[in-house]
């Protein structure tokens, strides 16, 4: 492992501090980076997350992907655990925390708003920062092509009838605009950029040393995009830290319960280690782009339901990253 990746976790905790700091002393920084939005996906973090997911892109081999499918189990898992089980497993813990919990610590206006939030992070999986998780736990770069793919294709389908049956709401406007962008952004751009690096290159052990060389870059990205977005929730952070730790107690229930019904069931049905990793880290992570724009299309940029899907971006992070040191310290046990 490099000198970045060993000490990944040491990074993050200094790119949150760093965040946290700049929001607050750098209020115009801050918001020139907010402001540099298209479809409500913000562009910076954009370029770092295609950062990101390029290095592992050019890992893809396109020929392979006719063979993924000779290993359905993976995909099978992550479609069950997606969209059977985690849209209303984050809903009922919503109920359960906001209505019955905490429901001496929150008003119940509030409360509705931030169970809307949960709902909308809990149907929308994760996307491109899967490709990170992947790639940091020796993923199979082509399965996890395979698996982020089709979750697309789902998410266009499903992502507003469940949202919608479970607000009990029927004029649910998915914003079309920053789906195809982000689809197009996170996933698109990078598999057709890592296919015409892997063609310019030619050999395999050239291609194995330029991933070597720019992998790096993935985890810079990483870190950078940690520090701007904990940046732009500075002070949201230091204004409301007892209602973000409220918001973010069925979160981190959610996120590890649904890593260990996805890894288990992997374990237990002989799924091999590079593709049962990423299939559940996939439903672990959400696609918090769409969610955020959902929840200010829907509630308002201040609304409760918004600041529910930013907790759910401060969350992932951390969470993710200790699922994934879990993964690798468990890849013996696996066949």
């Amino acid at each position: 492992m490099s000198l970045f990746e060993r000490y990944l976790s040491l990074w993050i905790a200094l790119a949150i501090v760093a965040g946290i700091v700049i929001g607050n002393a750098a209020p115009a920084l801050v918001g020139a980076i907010a402001a540099a939005e298209v479809a409500n996906v913000n562009l910076v973090v954009a370029v770092l997350v295609w950062a990101m997911v390029y290095p592992m892109m050019v890992g893809v081999d396109p020929g392979s992907l006719r063979g993924v499918l000779k290993q359905p189990k993976g995909l099978a898992i992550t479609l069950i655990v997606n969209w059977l089980v985690k849209p209303f497993s984050m809903a009922a813990l919503g109920v359960l925390f906001f209505e019955v919990v905490f429901a001496d610590l929150i008003a119940p206006q509030d409360a509705q708003q931030y169970l809307a939030g949960l709902i909308l992070l809990g149907a929308a999986p994760c996307t491109a920062m899967v490709f990170v998780w992947s790639q940091l736990t020796k993923g199979d770069e082509s399965y996890t092509l395979l698996q982020v793919s089709v979750n697309d294709v789902v998410m266009v389908f499903a992502f507003a009838p469940i949202v919608a049956f479970l607000l009990g709401v029927t004029n649910i406007l998915v914003p079309w605009e920053t789906l195809v962008l982000s689809v197009g952004l996170f996933v698109v751009l990078p598999f057709a950029a890592g296919y015409a690096t892997r063609l310019r290159l030619g050999s395999a052990e050239r291609i194995d040393a330029f991933r070597s060389r720019v992998k790096p870059w993935s985890v810079i990205g990483l870190i950078a995009t940690v520090v701007i977005l904990f940046g732009l929730q500075g002070q949201v952070i230091l204004d409301k830290p007892q209602v973000i730790a409220l918001i973010a107690v069925p979160i981190l229930i959610q996120s590890y319960g649904i890593f260990a019904i996805a890894y288990a069931a992997a374990y237990a049905w002989g799924v091999p280690h590079r593709i049962a990793a990423p299939c559940a880290l996939i439903g672990t992570s959400n696609f918090f782009e769409l969610a955020v724009a959902v929840a200010i299309s829907l509630f308002g940029l201040n609304s409760g339901a918004a600041l529910a899907t930013v907790v759910g971006v401060l969350v992932e992070v951390p969470v993710m990253l200790s699922l994934v040191a879990f993964a690798n310290r468990t890849r013996a046990k696996f066949s």
